[in-house]
């Protein structure tokens, strides 16, 4: 018998449920489609997904296996492959936006019409959104009481890799031919060796997390130059490694006494929250969490000057550019730094959150729909849990606050250097010509006073609470 496994983000052959119970089903056919949800991702994402799809095809060839690529609407090409190989089940694991949601059920209706079984597992998520509920019978809109209902939750033992025996793989399409790197308008070489692909490289960085910075994380994770944090959320998002996994070791670091573990455990379980909003609020992405603050008065502008500048990375704030360059360079950004971008562009410049969500959206090779959408509107105001309106970050104070010494700003930012270092002039080496910058110019002045954007934007918060 034939069992398919509709692989997703799920890029991995350890504490896969999905795929362990296709292998105990019969011969496993690996099966990736090309779809809308897939062709809707921003550029580095997408170009990120195609480097975590060909190391996953490597490796299921090097165990006998082989899989296969389709392009189209999954509704249609899954129910179709499963009548052409003989399939008798197809198993996946679950997402929770809400245009996963609509594929997944059409496509397990159609499948359970034509007497083929459809099973969807979790492993995306530590807690299905569901199964965390308020004494009311509602579902967490802060995130304290959230994480106080689920830290004592038993987390079951992460599954080993199954013993699969790999069906015979019908036509499939060329990896290549998809290009899913061709929207890339930064130089995919400059970020390329700044990613670690794979289920090994994300079993490595947990490893060295544990080993060297869970017990210094909580104290040391907010200063951008050091190498505290664990990195793993570029993993995490297309499942090259289970927040299961990541759970457990935690745990384990937690009982050996390092200090910053929980605190830890804490961001993981931020993820987990971040998807119970998503699921049960599925506009998240695109409409304020709180009331009231559709009528707010935030540019939605994404070409202004101000605009550019802040995506350019030359907004004369040094925080704020060095952060912009980094996620220009490595597809990532340090996390204190994105509540700094991210508080200078809707509140020093008053610019909406959604536009700054949409940069995000294009630049990350971590992006994660769920996160990504409640982070922005977390810093904003209008989100969940949300920091207050008057909490306004000054980029200047927090520089000398967590990089007093100018280690990441010299790291990022080249203009005024003697000596550039090489991150620094790799960011001039990504951008496209276009933009006519170089780093032998002159690093621009401020595009906004600092007191004067504080000033204006609590003016406004101030009218609209009024």
């Amino acid at each position: 018998m034939t069992a398919i496994w509709w692989i997703r983000r799920d890029f991995r052959l350890c504490d896969n449920p999905a795929l362990v119970a296709a292998a105990l089903a019969g011969d496993v056919l690996p099966v990736f489609i090309r779809d809308e949800t897939v062709d809707a991702l921003g550029a580095a994402p997408k170009w990120r997904m195609g480097l975590g799809l060909a190391h996953l095809m490597e490796r299921i060839e090097a165990v006998g296996g082989r899989v296969v690529l389709r392009a189209g609407d999954a509704r249609v090409i899954i129910p179709a492959l499963a009548r052409e190989v003989g399939a008798t089940c197809v198993h996946w694991a679950r997402l929770y936006d809400k245009d996963a949601i609509a594929r997944d059920t059409e496509v397990k209706s159609t499948l359970k019409s034509m007497g083929i079984d459809a099973h969807s597992h979790g492993g995306h998520l530590l807690f299905e959104p569901w199964t965390v509920a308020t004494k009311t019978g509602g579902y967490y809109k802060v995130y304290s009481p959230f994480w106080r209902a689920v830290k004592e939750t038993d987390i079951a033992p992460c599954l080993s890799a199954p013993k699969v025996r790999w069906a015979e793989a019908p036509q499939s399409d060329a990896l290549a031919d998809w290009a899913l790197g061709a929207q890339m308008r930064r130089g995919a070489a400059i970020v390329e060796p700044h990613c670690h692909v794979g289920e090994a490289a994300a079993m490595a960085r947990l490893e060295t997390f544990v080993a060297a910075h869970a017990d210094v994380y909580q104290e040391r994770r907010d200063f951008p130059s050091e190498p505290v944090c664990s990195g793993l959320s570029e993993n995490l998002t297309y499942g090259e490694i289970s927040p299961r996994t990541i759970w457990h070791a935690g745990m384990g670091a937690l009982k050996a006494g390092a200090r910053g573990a929980e605190h830890f455990l804490k961001e993981v379980t931020w993820r987990e929250f971040a998807y119970h909003l998503l699921y049960n609020e599925p506009d998240l992405a695109h409409k304020n969490h709180r009331e009231g603050w559709d009528t707010f008065a935030w540019s939605e502008d994404a070409d202004s000057a101000d605009v550019t500048a802040w995506k350019q990375g030359r907004t004369g704030i040094r925080f704020v550019d060095a952060a912009m360059r980094e996620m220009y360079v490595t597809g990532t950004m340090h996390n204190r730094a994105r509540m700094i971008v991210a508080s200078y562009l809707t509140k020093h410049l008053m610019v909406h959150w959604r536009v700054g969500r949409a940069w995000f959206e294009d630049c990350l090779i971590d992006w994660d729909p769920a996160a990504n959408a409640m982070g922005w509107q977390w810093v904003a105001g209008c989100g969940p849990d949300a920091s207050p309106y008057f909490r306004i970050f000054n980029p200047d104070g927090q520089l000398e606050k967590f990089d007093k010494e100018g280690v990441y700003v010299r790291r990022w930012i080249a203009e005024g250097q003697r000596a550039p270092s090489s991150t620094a002039l790799s960011y001039f080496e990504a951008v496209p010509k276009a933009w006519g910058v170089s780093a032998q110019g002159l690093y621009p002045k401020p595009i906004i006073d600092l007191k004067v954007g504080r000033e204006r934007a609590l003016a406004a918060y101030s009218e609209r609470n009024a």
